[in-house]
Formats: structure tokens, C-alpha cells, sequence
């Protein structure tokens, strides 16, 4: 009995080395050079993603009451019309950045800034011509200012769902600015200057590495070491294990 049982533990130590050796293979294969890992789900928003959001979000707050009141207070029939058309056109931006932000678990404003908590008040407290004048003015500013953030964005951004934002509001935020300018109020003289890149510099290279966040991968030589090392305890396995058989 005792040869039996020791030529049944040499082919159960020799069936181990196999899994071992096949296991071994196997793991050398997954990581072949080539291949990458993917990042993790639910890493944190880019800066400039986030304040995307955020930018949106607000000017929506204040917007939709101020095309309301505009439709309502208006003394201009286009001014009536620009400030309903406004609204209506917040209200789908809007949804869509809720539905944006829900998609990434981003924390967005539920309310307007101090500052157009402000510019609400000063539509308010106006009427007429007056109140005409105002509305074209803080609106026109304001898309103004959040045009070039959407394009800086949309040029730079590595997230599918804010790059379909950024879209969407790159077009609304321009048919407001036409719409706006429709009703002959735009002072321009009186527009800010556009904030350009001081000369010599790449102003969307710039903004890119500013939104470039932590990238998840190996390098093709630690692959290369994994799968070269892998195929060595493979092999010198393989030689023990026929040796002894």
C-alpha cells in the first residue's frame, strides 16, 4: 500500500503544480501590455467641471424669475416676449444641469447668489423704460460672462456628461445673448473687455492642465515586468514540475 499512496501524493503535488502554473499564466495574460485600467467610478469632479455646474445652476436661479418678471412688467412688447422666451429656456437648462449633477452625485446651488438676489430686487423695484433698460443689461452682462467658462470647458473637459452640458448650454447662453441684443438696449461701449491670455500664451493649453485631473493606468514597462516575470515562475514551474515527473 505504502508504494500506492506515494505515487498518489506525487500526482496530487504534481496536479498543484499544474493549477499553480496555470494560474500563473493566467494572471501574466490579463495584464498584457496593451491593455488599460479603467479609472475608478465615482472619482471627484474636475474644478472646472464642478464650477461649470454651479455657474449654470445659478444663472438659471435668477434668470427664469427675471424673464418672468421681464414678461410680465415689461413695458417693450419685445422685451415682454425675450423675457418669456428666457424663461422658458432656463427652465430645460435646468433641468438638464439637475439631471447632470445627479448623474456624477455633484452638489450644486439651490439658490441665487447675494449678488443676483440683488439685480432681482433692482428689476423689482423698477418699472417701465426703466425696468426695460435693466433687465437687457444685467442679462447681457451676465451671459456674458458665462460664455467663455461653458467653451473653456467643453474644450478641456474629460466627463462625457458635463462635455453634453457644456453643449447645451453653450447654445442657449448664445441664442440669449441674440435674443437680448433684439431689443436695441445693449449698451456695448459699456460691456467688460474680454479677459484674453497675455501674449505667448496658450490660453486652452492652459486651461486643459488646469482641468487635467489624476490619470488611472501603468506604464507599458511595469506591464511588461509583470508579464515577463509571470512567464518566469511559469516556466521555471513547468521545467520542476516535468523534471520530477
Amino acid at each position: 500500500m505504502a508504494p500506492l499512496d506515494s505515487a498518489r501524493r506525487r500526482q496530487g503535488n504534481r496536479s498543484r503544480r499544474l493549477a499553480v502554473l496555470l494560474t500563473t499564466i493566467a494572471a501574466a495574460l490579463v495584464v498584457l501590455p496593451g491593455t488599460a485600467l479603467a479609472a475608478p467610478v465615482g472619482q471627484q469632479l474636475a474644478a472646472a467641471d464642478q464650477a461649470l455646474l454651479d455657474g449654470v445652476r445659478m444663472a438659471g436661479l435668477w434668470e427664469m424669475p427675471a424673464g418672468q418678471m421681464a414678461a410680465e412688467k415689461g413695458q417693450s412688447r419685445v422685451v415682454r416676449e425675450v423675457g418669456a422666451e428666457i424663461a422658458k429656456q432656463h427652465e430645460e437648462l435646468d433641468r438638464l444641469t439637475v439631471e447632470a449633477a445627479n448623474k456624477l452625485g455633484a452638489v450644486i446651488p439651490n439658490q441665487p447668489s447675494a449678488e443676483q438676489q440683488q439685480w432681482l430686487k433692482e428689476m423689482k423695484d423698477a418699472t417701465g423704460a426703466r425696468f426695460d433698460q435693466i433687465f437687457v443689461t444685467r442679462l447681457r452682462v451676465a451671459h456674458g460672462k458665462i460664455f467663455p467658462v461653458i467653451g473653456a470647458v467643453r474644450a478641456s473637459t474629460r466627463n462625457d456628461v458635463i462635455r453634453d452640458l457644456a453643449n447645451a448650454a453653450n447654445t442657449f447662453v448664445g441664442d440669449h445673448m441674440v435674443m437680448l441684443e433684439s431689443t436695441g438696449l445693449v449698451r456695448y461701449a459699456e460691456l467688460p473687455p474680454a479677459a484674453l491670455p497675455a501674449p505667448g500664451e496658450d490660453g486652452l493649453l492652459a486651461a486643459a492642465q488646469a482641468n487635467s485631473g489624476p490619470q488611472v493606468g501603468v506604464s507599458n514597462t511595469v506591464i511588461w515586468a509583470i508579464f515577463l516575470g509571470a512567464l518566469g515562475v511559469g516556466g521555471f514551474l513547468t521545467f520542476r514540475l516535468f523534471r520530477r515527473t
